[in-house]
């Protein structure tokens, strides 16, 4: 699954880029997350409840950052288990530059999924994926920018 969008968020870039590598405001935002550690500077531990149509897990994962570029850009690559659900893994691009009103902030996901997730259908995993991507960039949004 590949997916493409970005979203401009009313703060600084430097803002931005601080929320993204908070634990406690990504916890907030990324919907059915549960728990998340930061184990360091560049990897983090996760735990969320996902639902995608009929299939309900928790997943357990890890997460690290890496190509660093403080405050324009990062990769995120990661993996989780869902038990009998299956697992999901895959990585990220993300990039911010400056725009008026704010942050512009542009990811490209590249994402698999195996197991009982996998049956279910590439429209449905898609469509599930960007609902809650556009359900994290609302919660960003609204932590981090400005009112």
């Amino acid at each position: 699954m590949e997916m493409t969008g970005g979203h401009i968020i009313t703060a600084s870039k430097e803002k931005v880029w601080d929320a993204l590598n908070d634990a406690e405001v990504l916890q907030a935002c990324i919907p059915g997350c549960k728990e998340l550690h930061k184990k360091s500077d560049t990897e983090l531990s996760a735990t969320v409840v996902a639902k995608v149509g009929p299939v309900k897990a928790t997943f357990k994962g890890e997460v690290t950052l890496g190509d660093l570029n403080p405050p324009d850009s990062y990769t995120i690559s990661g993996e989780g288990k869902g038990g009998i659900a299956g697992f999901a893994k895959g990585g990220a691009n993300v990039s911010l530059s400056e725009v008026d009103g704010g942050t512009q902030l542009d990811y490209n996901v590249d994402a698999k999924v195996g197991g009982k997730l996998a049956a279910l259908g590439s429209r449905l995993i898609d469509s599930t994926a960007k609902k809650l991507a556009g359900e994290f960039f609302t919660n960003f949004s609204n932590q981090v920018g400005e009112k």
